[in-house]
């Protein structure tokens, strides 16, 4: 059986996996990538945030992915019941970038795949890894598997995974734990958008609150296709009868912000179901391995936070790899895990006050305080490790105590 030898064996060749490899390989390490699936191919998870952009850089990927011509964005509106709650990331409170871009997955981790490819780091696609043995040193031996049933060794200093919702490590080795999220579910589908003039600027996501608990994203790429999805618990798509399309359908007929712009728009795939999506591990690191990206927890697709977590995570992990292979010693648990929980923990304040109302009453509050948005408006960007920003600093509680006072303000004026 072929043996290969690499410094780090980089599993998965989505966006946190190639941006690890890439900071590694620069370091002067011989890396590797594989990944399971045949590229390009399909994910959701379009609309980015402007903190990943800083990942990228490192990464060098900035300029290749510009040259896609992806749909630039500059901000994020929300919409209920005809009122209208924009955020504009040039207004944010934290400083960093203020744009970012809304992309086909297929073509963004295509174009990430390979561009680290031309660097010098090999990506063999369509390989299954079927088995991991870790040594007392942490060094491994990994089992690979390509299409056609051949088998390989990998023997690897150090592995990072970076395999998103395959969650390789995490399976193998029984880290996974249920989510204090609870399940919902998504039906979207990408369309031939033709009417977008008619209500929206491209430059943005649109999220609708639809009703209680379910909300719908507009996505609109460069290329004149709009993604658009239905998010809720799973009992609401049970109202619906019919095919998948024929649901997707109804369900554009009865929002009224959706229904002239989308009446039988043509569909470019059938509407795709996305459920029980939130999960975590235990740890998000080990002897001799280290979780990035989804691997370690996806939470939900409001705010966009996947590949913002995915890519930081990765640029983050991979710094500390280089310094455990010259020999440093490094705390995981300060210097990784406390740091990605911090991100992760705000944006989950942040989807479970989006589920419950919370947001709504901030979002859609009259006289809103300027310094406050632009606070929020840093979170919605992706900063959420900037804990001189009261609202990341203190997550848990701030959104609930602003909305508080915004509901007593408004009752008194009643």
């Amino acid at each position: 059986m072929q043996t290969e030898k690499t410094d780090v064996l980089v599993i998965g060749a989505g966006p946190s996996g190639t941006v690890a490899a890439s900071i590694v390989h620069q370091a002067g390490y011989k890396v590797r990538i594989v990944e399971k699936m045949k590229f390009p191919r399909f994910v959701i998870g379009e609309s980015l945030l402007p903190r990943c952009m800083e990942a990228l850089e490192e990464a060098k990927f900035l300029d290749a992915v510009a040259e896609r011509g992806f749909q630039e964005k500059n901000g994020a509106k929300f919409v209920k019941n005809g009122k209208i709650c924009d955020y504009q990331f040039a207004d944010q409170f934290t400083q960093g970038w203020k744009r970012t871009w809304q992309v086909q997955r297929a073509d963004f981790d295509h174009t990430l795949a390979q561009t680290v490819e031309k660097m010098g780091v090999p990506v063999q696609y369509e390989a299954t890894v079927t088995h991991i043995a870790f040594n007392d040193d942490g060094k491994s031996v990994t089992t690979v598997e390509d299409a056609n049933g051949n088998k390989k060794y990998i023997e690897a200093r150090f592995i990072i995974d970076g395999s998103g919702y395959g969650r390789v490590i995490p399976r193998m080795f029984n880290m996974e734990k249920p989510s204090n999220l609870p399940p919902r579910k998504a039906l979207f589908a990408h369309t031939v958008d033709t009417k977008r003039a008619m209500s929206d600027e491209p430059n943005r996501i649109t999220i609708v609150v639809h009703k209680k608990s379910v909300w719908i994203w507009i996505i609109p790429f460069a290329n004149g296709i709009t993604s658009l999805g239905f998010v809720g618990f799973p009992e609401f798509f049970e109202d619906f009868e019919g095919s998948p399309e024929e649901k997707f359908r109804a369900m554009i007929a009865t929002e009224p912000y959706l229904k002239e712009r989308f009446k039988d728009v043509e569909l470019v795939f059938e509407p795709r179901i996305l459920q029980s999506w939130s999960s975590t591990t235990d740890r998000f690191y080990g002897n001799g391995f280290v979780l990035t990206g989804n691997v370690t927890e996806f939470l939900d697709p409001v705010f966009s936070s996947g590949v913002t977590l995915a890519t930081v995570s990765s640029q983050l992990a991979a710094k500390l790899v280089i310094r455990k292979l010259k020999g440093e010693a490094v705390d995981w648990d300060k210097e990784y895990m406390d740091i990605m929980m911090q991100g992760v923990n705000t944006f989950r304040s942040y989807v479970m006050a989006w589920y419950e109302g919370t947001l709504d009453t901030i979002f859609f509050a009259d006289d809103q305080d300027p310094l406050i948005k632009s606070q929020i408006c840093s979170v919605l960007a992706g900063y959420v490790w900037d804990t001189t920003n009261p609202y990341v600093k203190d997550h848990t509680t701030a959104l609930h105590k602003l909305a508080r006072i915004i509901t007593m303000r408004d009752s008194l004026k009643k």
